[in-house]
């Protein structure tokens, strides 16, 4: 297969799972290119994402790592096999990639958690509270950027408002309904925004409020996308470096545990929405 410039975070991932079941196996990537009846080097570039692998070829690999895990054997496959250029590909060049690994790992998740404690989660933001969480980013951003990424950020919105919605759980400190991104009447309509949303089957709302005593889990900001398998989960947290994408099991396993932790220290969602209400109607 020919090799890409430029792979996605979703074909790295697949590259990297290959790469843990070979190490699992204990065996080298020259032992692995002996049965493809490839160079080693070939192996490098499947494993790192930079080259495709056929169905065949990695089922292949996946019997010879002994790896007996069907369903997720069948997930790398459908990672391999598929090939979506998704509505995200109209933002191509225009903005940074770690945007379009987000709408991809958006498009592919089968639900996804938020923990936010300083903003509302960007899948509840208004057009208006985006532009003004994006637009006070330094350097600032000019004019074009700033509305590519706050039409990109409203385009994000498909998961929970389009025809096939994913299932959304948003746990969000009372701090981050509190802080006004705008004008007081912007903060109302954005509250109500929140309401609105948590009315909806697919989509939970908690919170938690500012009085909770012990809680210490205010670093605990999260966006976790489940895969097709649980093996397949992603973490997302902003980094000093940018945007980082988890995905061993040991990590995943501690930001489930996390997750679950939060969700015990918030409001259930009939309790949160009272909350959300009585606070729009506070301003």
């Amino acid at each position: 297969m020919p090799t890409r410039r430029e792979p996605t975070a979703r074909q790295m991932r697949l590259g990297i799972e290959l790469r843990r079941l070979r190490d699992a196996a204990g065996l080298k990537a020259t032992e692995a290119a002996a049965l493809l009846g490839v160079s080693s080097v070939q192996i490098s570039q499947i494993e790192s994402g930079i080259s495709g692998v056929s169905e065949k070829r990695l089922r292949l690999l996946a019997a010879h790592y002994a790896c007996t895990d069907d369903a997720f054997i069948d997930a790398l496959v459908t990672m391999a096999s598929d090939r979506t250029r998704g509505w995200w590909e109209e933002y191509r060049g225009l903005l940074p990639t770690s945007f379009l690994d987000l709408s991809e790992l958006d498009h592919f998740a089968t639900h996804r958690w938020d923990v936010s404690f300083l903003h509302i989660p960007g899948l509840f933001q208004t057009e208006q509270y985006a532009r003004g969480i994006l637009g006070h980013r330094v350097p600032e951003l000019p004019d074009d950027e700033l509305e590519l990424r706050v039409r990109h950020r409203m385009q994000r919105k498909v998961i929970i408002e389009g025809p096939a919605p994913i299932p959304y759980v948003a746990v969000i400190h009372e701090a981050a309904l509190r802080i006004r991104v705008g004008t007081r009447a912007a903060t109302r309509t954005q509250l109500a925004r929140v309401l609105e949303f948590s009315e909806a089957d697919h989509i939970t709302v908690r919170v938690i409020p500012l009085d909770l005593d012990e809680f210490t889990g205010a670093d605990s900001t999260m966006v976790y996308a489940g895969g097709a398998v649980p093996k397949l989960d992603t973490v997302v947290r902003d980094a000093p470096h940018g945007t980082a994408f988890i995905d061993s099991e040991a990590q995943l396993g501690r930001f489930r545990t996390l997750f679950r932790r939060m969700e015990d220290a918030s409001l259930d969602p009939e309790q949160s929405r009272d909350f959300i209400d009585r606070l729009a109607k506070e301003l």
